[in-house]
């Protein structure tokens, strides 16, 4: 067997120095693409930090504005309990409800049946009460969570063999104008500041009865 030298095959019409300059730029292309790779995922850690950083400021914020909007529903409510509750009586009277007595931050606690809920303001008479929700700005969920309370109401009477019919009313000081037509819909009677006074406005077709 003869000395034959093996020599290596080259990919047709290509030589040496064109195959190691082609592995060449290959590697760089590939080293490119990984520094590419790892700037961008640095530059994700910090946009991902620089997210946390907004997320935490915009937490922050948000604490201290429903702590201020916290604070603006309990001023108001002071100035019902002071101002509105008492008129409360001979507005709803003009309306032909007649009720005797305004209670203001009424509270059922029944820890028997696990019924719990609060009355900003509660009317009453002998045969009817009225539930009084307030806040500074009005929203629908606001209302829906007061249908909830009026449906507790009911359930909290029945089992105390209270017969007497529940209405239901809203007030706001910022009310759009979808929200209070929401809340005339559901049967609620609306009320709304007006100067130094206010305004009660009744509901579409009939109040509704719980």
């Amino acid at each position: 067997m003869g000395n034959a030298q093996t020599q290596l095959e080259y990919p047709k019409g290509l030589d040496f120095e064109q195959v190691w300059a082609a592995l060449m730029e290959t590697d760089r292309l590939l080293t490119k693409t990984m520094e590419d790779n790892d700037k961008q995922r640095k530059e994700n850690d910090k946009q991902r930090e620089e997210y946390d950083k907004q997320r935490k400021e915009y937490d922050k914020q948000r604490k201290e504005y429903n702590k201020r909007f916290g604070d603006m529903d309990n001023r108001f409510g002071e100035v019902v309990e002071r101002m509105i509750s008492p008129n409360l009586l001979d507005k709803f009277n003009d309306l032909g409800l007649v009720f005797q007595t305004a209670s203001t931050n009424f509270k059922v606690r029944d820890h028997k049946n696990k019924i719990y809920f609060e009355i900003d303001v509660f009317l009453q008479n002998g045969d009817t009460a009225m539930l009084v929700e307030i806040k500074t700005n009005l929203s629908i969920s606001y209302i829906n969570e007061h249908i909830s309370r009026l449906e507790k109401m009911r359930v909290f009477a029945d089992l105390h063999n209270d017969k007497r019919i529940f209405l239901g009313a809203v007030a706001g000081v910022i009310v759009p104008s979808e929200v209070k037509q929401y809340a005339l819909e559901n049967g609620f009677y609306m009320i709304e500041p007006s100067g130094e006074n206010f305004n009660i406005t009744p509901p579409l077709n009939k109040h509704k009865e719980w």
